[in-house]
């Protein structure tokens, strides 16, 4: 059983500025800090398509095609692409925004599968 999604946001669901304390020895913005961001930006859209507590159950295909430098200004932008009867898969792109400039790429793209949960951990019902 599938729900139809919401239609994708027209907000980024994070948008940030990549800090100097993010950097790896070589000035660019380690991969894990990206990966934090996709999981913190799944959690938000899934929270927009319906109200409930969701963990992480794993990242897919995730595509680092772009380097971060420090003072880029990074925006996740997420859909939807399925809710189940207890899950959401969600398509992650990450764009970059280099300081000074209005050109922006993106940098990185992921799928994240989140699972809706009760107090005790338990898959619930998204919609019920």
């Amino acid at each position: 059983m599938t729900t139809p999604c919401k239609a994708a946001s027209k907000e980024p669901a994070i948008r940030l500025v990549m800090l100097p304390k993010f950097t790896n020895p070589d000035g660019d913005i380690f991969g894990g800090v990206i990966l934090s961001m996709i999981d913190e930006a799944a959690a938000v859209e899934a929270q927009r398509q319906a109200h409930h507590r969701y963990v992480t159950v794993s990242m897919e295909s995730i595509q680092f095609h772009l380097p971060v430098k420090v003072g880029d200004i990074v925006s996740l932008w997420c859909e939807t692409v399925r809710i189940g009867r207890t899950s959401l898969r969600i398509h992650i792109d990450v764009l970059a925004r280099p300081r000074r400039s209005d050109d922006e790429h993106k940098v990185t793209e992921a799928v994240v599968t989140m699972v809706a949960v009760d107090e005790e951990g338990k898959p619930i019902p998204i919609v019920g």
